[in-house]
């Protein structure tokens, strides 16, 4: 039987995909006879604590990021607000130091935050972002964070190692010295046939204040559209808020925001879906096999780069935001949508990292998906 161990699961607070992406990794603990614990901030948490009422939360320092109302300001914003975040970071380590001395915690799973790291314990890093773009500084912004990551007993990718893959240059180094294990696509849910009630599923994500510019676009475009829609603001409150806008052909159902089962239903339900391009979204789109269109988050690379060589692919349209309008949507039907790419992920092996505090020897890049 698995020695039970204590471990600190600590995504980054930019939109939520950082978070739903853990919610596999902590049900997964749980199954395999491990105390899971949660840290974040913002609505992050949030999402986590209502996931998870039962599993001990701690809030962390906040990063506070915000993007750019501008895209083109997007990495001059990032660069102004650097010293806020070594800031948030000097500041989570030290709150990590004392999580660890008071919980006794024996293991840390960090989602991108960056401070979440101690030498007492095993400490994992999970990105999707090996290669961090961000237009001519792409050499610098990577090899920071692959130093960053460095310093982590491993590197888990939430994708697969070997072409079909979904990131692309995004995921996958030619040569590293890290420690790199590739989980496979990770999504917590599951594909249904159920019967299609939404003709279109509008889901929106990310930081402010670029979330609100979206949803006001879209709410004013979708005045003329034909059919059933269901817009999920993809905003964490403490009640859920439901409301009808009565179309000339139609209707629009909009909620604040939905939990994990209810919102897995609701993809199921949907025709075509319209959101962001970010990582997470991809990776659940992809298990549940939907068609979708694209529009990527203004001056964030890595959404455009996804964004870009999906279309590419012919499996989803996209549209700059400023761009875009309610007759892009017919484009969907050309696009042959994203597939699911089957992996199981063996987690019993990927937890042997907290099993031993000996330093690894050789780096490798591994997989754990099958």
């Amino acid at each position: 039987m698995t020695e039970s161990k204590r471990i600190l699961v600590a995504p980054l607070n930019w939109g939520l995909g950082h978070a739903t992406r853990c919610i596999p990794i902590i049900k997964a603990l749980q199954e395999h006879g491990h105390q899971p614990y949660i840290a974040s901030d913002g609505v992050a948490l949030s999402l986590l604590q209502k996931e998870f009422p039962n599993v001990p939360s701690f809030k962390l320092t906040s990063y506070k990021i915000k993007y750019a109302a501008k895209g083109k300001n997007f990495k001059l914003k990032m660069i102004w607000d650097s010293p806020k975040v070594l800031k948030a970071m000097a500041k989570e380590k030290k709150e990590v130091k004392q999580l660890i001395k008071e919980h006794e915690l024996q293991g840390i799973i960090s989602d991108n935050r960056l401070g979440v790291y101690s030498k007492k314990v095993p400490c994992v890093f999970i990105t999707h972002q090996l290669n961090v773009l961000s237009g001519n500084t792409t050499w610098f912004s990577s090899k920071m964070h692959q130093k960053i990551i460095k310093k982590f007993k491993a590197c888990w990718v939430p994708d697969l190692k070997e072409k079909p893959n979904l990131t692309g240059k995004l995921g996958h180094l030619k040569k590293s010295k890290l420690n790199i294990v590739y989980l496979g696509p990770l999504s917590r849910f599951e594909k249904s046939d159920g019967h299609i009630i939404y003709d279109l599923m509008v889901l929106l994500s990310g930081p402010e204040p670029q979330r609100t510019l979206l949803e006001k676009k879209l709410l004013k475009e979708l005045k003329e559209f034909s059919g059933q829609v269901l817009f999920v603001k993809g905003k964490i409150e403490d009640e859920k808020i439901t409301k009808e806008i009565t179309l000339t052909d139609g209707k629009i159902t909009v909620f604040n925001f939905m939990q994990s089962k209810e919102l897995e239903k609701a993809i199921n339900q949907s025709k075509f879906i319209l959101c962001r391009s970010g990582y997470t979204t991809v990776m659940d789109l992809a298990k549940l096999e939907k068609k979708a269109f694209f529009i990527p988050t203004p001056g964030q690379y890595e959404q455009e780069y996804l964004a870009k060589r999906l279309d590419k692919q012919g499996m989803v349209p996209f549209k700059k935001q400023d761009d875009f309008a309610l007759d892009e949507l017919k484009n969907i039907i050309n696009y042959k949508g994203l597939t699911s790419l089957n992996s199981t992920i063996n987690y019993e092996s990927l937890f042997e990292v907290f099993s031993s505090v000996k330093e690894n020897s050789e780096p490798t890049s591994t997989s754990l998906s099958t």
